[in-house]
């Protein structure tokens, strides 16, 4: 007679870790490093935690938002030292959209999310400080900075995006070299302006044409007033 396997009680299972919208994010980010940010779906994250998506809607409304987490979190890699450093409050406003930049450039696809996410942790919310604090200590009014601050991040958001994804792409030399010969080429009858500059649209490395970029956002907030609400 065949015996009977012995039963294996489910006690002796290891048990799930509760989850909690920290441990949520962390496995999000460690999904997105290892299979890209299009693959961070609640579906899958949900699998990777052996859960229901039900479950993880209790923690974080949306995809979108959960993608802001994650930016966020990625956020905690910007350097904000400068805010505390010696010399020019604008060179060290530079570092800051430098460090800020060269983490969303590392993930194409999150650059691109940040265009239109608006992340509202704790590293935003830092960065959001350390900027302010420089602007204030270079004597941009309240105001001003309250709306400039955004537009800088916009600007430093738009570049990382569009130079990680430009970079990606397979046909970016094509696509530079097509916009090059169409600048060269560009008629002075229909279109005299862009004949006379031609090449100098596309002048400068990128690194310069976004210092200059910070350099005259910064000079417009010191002199434009912000409007009376």
């Amino acid at each position: 007679m065949t015996a009977r396997p012995e039963p294996i009680s489910r006690r002796e299972r290891p048990a799930k870790a509760a989850l909690t919208r920290a441990g949520i994010v962390s496995t999000a980010v460690g999904l997105m490093r290892a299979e890209g940010l299009q693959r961070v779906t609640m579906r899958r994250l949900a699998k990777e935690l052996d859960t229901g998506p039900a479950s993880l809607y209790v923690y974080v409304a949306s995809t979108a938002e959960l993608h802001a987490a994650i930016l966020d979190e990625l956020l905690g890699e910007v350097d904000l030292g400068p805010v505390e450093a010696a010399g020019d409050w604008r060179e060290r406003i530079e570092a800051v959209l430098g460090s800020y930049s060269a983490v969303l450039y590392q993930h194409p696809a999150l650059a691109h999310s940040a265009l239109v996410s608006r992340p509202s942790g704790p590293h935003y919310v830092a960065l959001l400080e350390t900027l302010l604090a420089l602007l204030d200590e270079g004597g941009v009014p309240d105001a001003q900075a309250a709306w400039g601050v955004d537009v800088l991040l916009q600007a430093a958001t738009a570049s990382a995006a569009e130079h990680s994804v430009h970079d990606a792409s397979p046909h970016a030399d094509d696509d530079w070299s097509a916009l090059a010969d169409a600048l060269e080429n560009a008629s002075p009858e229909r279109t005299p302006h862009v004949a006379a500059l031609g090449s100098r649209l596309l002048s400068g490395t990128p690194r310069t044409r976004q210092k200059w970029g910070v350099q005259m956002l910064l000079d417009g907030m010191l002199h434009t007033p912000a409007p009376a609400l």
